[in-house]
C-alpha cells in the first residue's frame, strides 16, 4: 500500500457512521450482511446507508455480493491488513533498530485458535 491508498482509506473511515459500519462488518466475518441487517445495527436511513456503504466500496475497505434479490457486504480483510501493515511498517524501527512483525486480522477457521493468542489453560 502507498501513502496516497493509505489517505484514502483513512478518509473513508474518518467518518462516525462509516466507521461503526465498518467495524460492524469486521465483527461479521467473511460471510457478511444484507444492506437491511446494517442498516438495523446502525439506525441509518436506507439512502444515508447506500451513500456510506458507496464511499467504503469505492476505498476498497469493503466486498459486496449479490444472492438473488439481496445485496451482501463484507469487510475486505486484505485491505484492512495493507492498511494495518502500511502503518506499522516502521514500528520500532528507531527504538531497536528493526522493525516490529505487522499486526495482521482476519477470520479464524472454526475450531482454531487466533494466531499469536495463547490459552489460559
Amino acid at each position: 500500500m502507498n501513502s496516497r491508498d493509505a489517505v484514502f482509506s483513512l478518509a473513508a473511515l474518518a467518518q462516525e457512521s462509516r466507521l461503526a459500519i465498518y467495524r460492524l462488518l469486521v465483527e461479521a466475518g467473511p460471510t457478511g450482511l444484507a444492506v437491511g441487517e446494517i442498516g438495523a445495527s446502525v439506525r441509518i436511513a436506507p439512502a444515508t446507508l447506500s451513500f456510506h456503504l458507496k464511499a467504503l466500496l469505492h476505498a476498497r475497505l469493503i466486498l459486496s455480493r449479490q444472492e438473488g434479490r439481496y445485496i451482501y457486504y463484507s469487510a475486505n480483510y486484505d485491505a484492512m491488513n495493507g492498511l494495518l501493515g502500511f502503518l506499522t511498517e516502521n514500528c520500532c524501527a528507531s527504538d531497536c533498530g528493526t522493525s516490529c512483525a505487522a499486526p495482521s486480522c482476519g477470520p479464524v477457521a472454526k475450531g482454531r485458535r487466533a494466531r499469536g493468542i495463547k490459552s489460559k489453560a
